[in-house]
């Protein structure tokens, strides 16, 4: 079966919730740009510290490698790392 993109989109990216957090994230991206921490084309990617994706910009990122951060994943029962 073929995935649906526009009802993904739809239900999921569309809602007001979802655009904040990606807001965050983006903010957090810039804010890490402006330092001179990353830059485009880089391979690094900011980090949220204890699986806080909610894209906090204080002290809970960091600037980590593209493949190291795709390599790790959060932890299943809602605990912190």
């Amino acid at each position: 079966m073929a995935r649906d993109y526009k009802k993904e989109y739809r239900e999921f990216h569309r809602t007001e919730e979802q655009k904040k957090r990606r807001a965050q994230r983006n903010a957090a991206r810039r804010k890490a740009q402006k330092s001179g921490s990353v830059s485009k084309g880089d391979g690094k990617e900011v980090d949220h510290v204890g699986s806080n994706r909610k894209g906090s910009l204080g002290k809970k990122t960091r600037v980590i490698s593209k493949l190291k951060n795709r390599r790790k994943q959060p932890k299943r029962d809602g605990s912190e790392d």
